[in-house]
């Protein structure tokens, strides 16, 4: 796929060609991810970033889905700040801002594990802005 984007098509519409491009597993569990972010935050805003990226954001930066050979990762912008008690983050641990979920073939996700992390990741999200908005 040409990794630049088409200046016709919207985010959403780069992120629907990638999952058919794939055409693969990756593209499965793309589209499932999808699903699952767009469940947990109807007014999540999709973006098409770094030359290929797919990107949602509610108030900023929620979380990327990258597609590689052998995974498809889910990075969460500040996964270090939210509380992961069914252990979902199994990836980037060692940093202090994000954590990511490596997803590989034939693994599944749990989706209402997953949805309570993009929630939490929204409500930061709005804290953090509040809290900008108090100071100025």
């Amino acid at each position: 796929m040409d990794q630049t984007a088409n200046e016709t098509e919207s985010p959403s519409e780069l992120i629907d060609r990638r999952i058919a491009e794939l055409a693969d597993w990756r593209g499965e569990t793309l589209d499932r991810l999808r699903a699952l972010i767009r469940e947990a935050d109807p007014e999540i805003v999709e973006e098409w970033k770094w030359r290929g990226v797919p990107v949602w954001e509610h108030d900023g930066i929620i979380c990327t889905g990258e597609t590689y050979k052998a995974a498809v990762k889910m990075t969460f912008a500040k996964g270090a700040s939210l509380d992961d008690p069914t252990g979902l983050f199994n990836s980037s641990l060692e940093g202090n801002t994000r954590r990511a979920i490596d997803l590989h073939e034939g693994e599944a996700i749990d989706g209402e594990a997953l949805k309570a992390l993009i929630r939490a990741a929204v409500v930061l999200n709005q804290s953090a802005r509040a809290g900008r908005s108090r100071k100025k």
